[in-house]
């Protein structure tokens, strides 16, 4: 199963959206500045989760969520209580 996830910077309040195969691992490393992408913005804390199958259908979603219509539909899962 692949992930795609959403995170929460307790510090700076930004979002960041990824994918993975191994969600504990990867929030782990976002949280040691291992990340790139997410260096120096932690702690995150993990917002959102989906669920899938294959890799090309985790990176079709994790490619819409980081467009405007896909960080609106973020903002509105998390507005409903989205799960984590």
């Amino acid at each position: 199963m692949i992930s795609v996830y959403v995170l929460h910077s307790r510090t700076t309040g930004r979002y960041y959206t990824g994918l993975t195969s191994d969600l504990p691992t990867r929030l782990s490393q976002h949280n040691s500045d291992q990340s790139t992408s997410t260096k120096h913005h932690g702690p995150w804390e993990l917002v959102h989760q989906e669920q899938f199958e294959t890799l090309s259908e985790a990176v079709r979603r994790e490619r819409y969520l980081k467009t405007g219509h896909g960080r609106t539909e973020v903002e509105r899962i998390l507005a409903s209580g989205g799960d984590a």
